[in-house]
This record gives C-alpha cells, structure tokens and sequence, in this order.
C-alpha cells in the first residue's frame, strides 16, 4: 500500500482556492440524527429516569430496574485501580500528576480595587456547583480524556461532577474506571447517547441538573449537547483531529511523518498537513510515509485520511509557512525547526502549540499536562483549549460609595436621558445630595 498524498506549492497560481478546498469540511448534519435525538431530548425531559432506563435497555442492552443498577459506586473504580498492572498505574498516575499542575497554574482569583471616592469595583470568582461528563464507552477506552476534562473542573473547585459513560451489555472500561478515581469524580452513571446528555441537561429524579456538559461523544451525542446549549454550558462541538507540522529539515523525516500519522489514525476524515520550504526534504517525509505505512496497524484509515485530506505544502520560507498555518489555525502545532522560538511570535491562532524536534504531539494527548481538548476547524481563531477557566464563572462587584453615587450619578443621568430612559436617570438622581 502506497500513499497519493496532495502536494501544493504556495508559490503556484491558484494556491489560495486550493487551501480553501483542502481546509473545506461540511459541518451539516445528519437530520436523523438530529430528528433522533430532539424526540430523546424530549422525551427525557418529560419522563426523567424512565425514559433513560428504557433507551439504556435499548440501546445498550442492560437490562436495569432502576438509576442505582446503572450508577457505579466508587468502591469500583478504587477497585479498578487497584488491578491495574504496576506499570500501567504508574502512567496513569504520572499523566494526572502534570495535568493538574499545569491546570493549578490557570486558577484565578478574585480581586477588588478601591477608587479615591472610596468606591469599590472588581470580579468575583466562583467556580461550577456541578458539571457533567461524557466519556465514550464500550470497546473505546479514553482515559487520558476522562483526565483531560475531569482534572480542570476539579481545580476549580467544582462541588460535584458526573461522569456518564455508555456500557454496551454492561460492559465498563477498568481503566476509565481507575482514571476516574484518580481524578476523584465524584458520580458515575453507564448510561450514554442523547438520552445521558438530557438526564444531565435537565435533571431527573435521580441525577441533578449540571451547569455545563464537557467531552467528546458520537453523532447522536454532538447533536444532543447543541440542542441543550443555553440550558446548560457546553465545551464545544469537535469536528475531526487534525495535525499542522512546520518543518525546516532539521528533524528525522521518520519523525514527521509519524506525527503525521499519528492524527489520521484518529478518523478517515482527520487532516495531516506539512509546511516546509525544502522540496528535497518534503519528497524525504513523504518517502518515510510510504515506508512506514506498511507497519501501522490501522494503516487503511491512516492512508484514507491522508490521500483524502492530507498535504505536503511547499512554502517560500517558513514566514510564509507561519502565514499559511495562521490561516489553517490548526489544532495541533507542531514547529518541528531548530529555532522554534524564532517563529512563535509569527503564530496567532493555533489549539496547541508543540515547540521543537522533540515535542510531538502525542505527548500532548496523554502526559504533558496541557489540555488536549482544542479548538478544531479553523475555530482556533477565536477559542481556546479546556481549561479551568471553562470551569468558572466571573461576577463583577459594585460597591459605590455616597461621593461615588453623586459623582457617577450625573454622567449616569445624562447618558438616561440621552437614551430615553427616564427611571434610569432617577434612580441614579436620587442618591445625588
């Protein structure tokens, strides 16, 4: 099996139109999926526990009597983690440890200043009472993501999180099972689909309302989080992974191309691109693609997503290709030069960004300690990774003194009546002496 993967050259006429095509992604949506999950959604909303206990039975083949046959107690998952092989716990330690020191870096505080009138303004900063989180089940196994999600809302200072995960024929995942111990949440239930998003969404006799829904799921999952988005928070709607490298030459061709490979496993339609001014070197990547295709496990859906959506781009120099990446504001980043830093104030819009030949990617996705939940299809211009921030809410304080009211109290006045509001302006007027 050989690889056909897209080659592009900036300096070629009509290259825009062909990044454009290359970047394109249909978002729309599958209106079975979304007919299927509103009619869930609302049936949830009208029956509670019932409904989800009769979809559960249904979908995922468990025959339970009521929410506690379906709620997994913590006994579990300490017990889940206590199994595991040495080896395998230490890692999943290790990984936790960093994600919430670099998480405990992202807590703000409140904080208040005081005018010379006496005055007092500032932002107060609370976090959640309570947030929900779906984390695929069955035969997928997403630990690294429970910790992803789980470990920021925790440093927070959410009271209380649940966890919701499906468990085809009642089948759990012991290492979700430890993650979630090591990452103390607090509630599990095996329930999943759009039916788990609305017990979360609206609450049901067993399963308080949560105040936002983080973590990935399937179709019927996406489309059920937009629909209940404005009741609850949501993280965000993922589309498929994608990888952006900037090469100068300087990292083995090998390297690169198995940060490459390392997104378009994910999906048929995730998207692996490489900026790299040096032709001799890009035809050296895409050599070691061909040769290490053969040795990949899930070698179909790495060469379908690479001769599908993938790229090998020819830039003019790596400004350009900081230019280039701009535009694509990928998800992940990596700035595979001998300089990195030489280039990371060109960058503006990226999920993540991964600095230097030995930063791959991968490492993001379970142990560096930055959130691997990002911004994906092009949406890094504008939103950031998962953070704490995600987890907390900002109140701005007001507390005017009496000189304070008589000196705000005449520009709030005459901005009232500029707009037409006469009750505005009296009440600001009556607390001017």
């Amino acid at each position: 099996m050989t690889l056909s993967i897209r080659r592009l050259d900036s300096a070629q006429p009509g290259f825009a139109a062909q990044l454009r095509a290359l970047l394109a992604y249909s978002e729309e949506t599958d209106e079975g999926v979304e007919r299927a999950a509103q009619a869930i959604l609302a049936d949830v909303r009208a029956r509670g526990d019932a409904a989800v206990i009769e979809y559960t039975r249904r979908f995922d083949g468990i025959e339970a009597r009521s929410m506690d046959d379906l709620r997994i107690p913590a006994e579990r998952t300490h017990a889940a983690l206590a199994a595991l092989p040495a080896a395998r716990r230490a890692a999943l330690e290790a990984a936790a440890e960093r994600i919430r020191a670099y998480h405990l870096r992202q807590a703000t505080s409140s904080w208040r200043y005081t005018e010379a009138d006496g005055t007092e303004l500032g932002q107060n900063v609370t976090p959640l009472d309570r947030a929900g989180l779906y984390v695929p089940g069955g035969k997928a196994a997403y630990p690294s993501s429970l910790l992803m999600n789980a470990i920021p809302a925790k440093v927070a200072g959410v009271a209380e999180l649940i966890m919701v995960s499906p468990a085809p024929g009642g089948q759990t995942n012991p290492l979700v099972l430890a993650a979630a111990a090591i990452a103390g949440v607090d509630v599990i239930y095996t329930i999943g689909g759009a039916q788990a998003v609305g017990a979360l969404a609206y609450g049901t006799a067993s399963i308080p309302q949560v105040d936002k829904i983080v973590g990935p799921g399937n179709a019927y999952v996406a489309a059920a989080k937009r629909r209940v988005f404005g009741t609850v928070g949501i993280d965000m709607i993922a589309g498929p992974s994608e990888i952006l490298v900037i090469a100068d030459g300087s990292a083995d061709p090998d390297w690169v191309a198995m940060d490459l490979f390392s997104q378009a496993e994910h999906d048929e339609i995730a998207q692996a691109i490489l900026l790299c001014p040096d032709p001799a070197y890009i035809d050296s990547v895409a050599a070691a693609a061909d040769r290490l295709l053969a040795g990949m496990p899930r070698r179909d859906i790495i060469s379908k997503s690479m001769n599908g959506r993938g790229a090998l781009i020819r830039t003019r120099d790596l400004a350009e290709a900081c230019a280039v990446a701009n535009d694509i504001a990928p998800e992940h980043l990596e700035l595979s030069v001998a300089d990195p830093d030489a280039l990371l104030p060109r960058i503006r819009h990226a999920g993540a960004i991964f600095m230097g030949i030995h930063s791959s990617e991968s490492l993001g996705d379970y142990c560096a300690g930055p959130n691997h939940v990002l911004p994906t299809s092009r949406t890094a211009r504008f939103s950031s990774p998962l953070g704490v921030y995600d987890f907390q809410k900002r109140s701005s304080i007001i507390k005017v003194s009496a000189a304070g009211a008589a000196r705000l109290g005449r520009i709030a006045s005459e901005l009232a009546h500029g707009e037409g509001l006469p009750a505005h302006a009296r009440s600001a007027e009556y607390r001017i002496p």
